[in-house]
């Protein structure tokens, strides 16, 4: 395919937590990504996967990671259990230097919701975000997603209000939930 991933630029994050290691993704992690993200469940829940997931896509967009860190733009890390390093799903920052902000998105394999993995993997991205300068860090969910909801309000995060019908998903509008967190509040937590 003449896919390849850049060497990882100066400083790319390589985070742990109690449960989890969060790590730039391989190309070797593709196939794994498509079997997780291209369930209809997952991608349902999302606004950016593709259903059916196309055959390739996983490895342009784990080949995208590096430039986008190097370019300041952005930081995705794939979800591994320390134990088995099994690969549960992605994390990243979406980063807007000029304004010090970043969304942050997320997924997670269908047979690992519900238990603290995207809570876990949230927290220590937004301690990974606030301890390099950003003052705000937010994230929207589609409103028939409420379980995001509560994993951004587990972090710490606060609901700022809803944009109705502010997404498509297959063809469909989306009302989205915007939640918020700035970096004075992360500090008191």
């Amino acid at each position: 395919m003449g896919l390849s991933i850049r060497t990882l630029p100066e400083g790319f994050p390589r985070l742990e937590t109690t449960r989890l290691l969060l790590r730039a993704f391989e190309l070797a992690d593709a196939s794994r990504v498509k079997l997780l993200a291209g369930d209809r469940a997952v991608a349902a829940t999302t606004a950016r996967i593709p259903h059916p997931y196309p055959d390739g896509e996983a490895e342009r967009w784990i080949a995208t990671h590096a430039i986008a860190f190097a370019e300041g733009r952005g930081v995705n890390l794939a979800i591994v259990r320390r134990g088995d390093d099994l690969l549960v799903g992605s994390i990243g920052l979406e980063i807007q230097p000029w304004h010090g902000r970043a969304e942050v998105g997320y997924w997670i394999g269908r047979e690992f919701w519900g238990q603290g993995y995207a809570t876990e993997a949230l927290r220590a991205v937004l301690d990974y975000g606030f301890g390099r300068g950003l003052r705000r860090i937010w994230a929207e969910h589609f409103a028939t997603n409420p379980a995001s909801g509560r994993v951004l309000q587990k972090a710490g995060m606060r609901h700022e209000g809803t944009l109705r019908q502010h997404m498509l998903k297959w063809g469909e509008p989306m009302d989205c939930e915007v939640y918020g967190l700035l970096a004075e509040e992360f500090r008191r937590e």
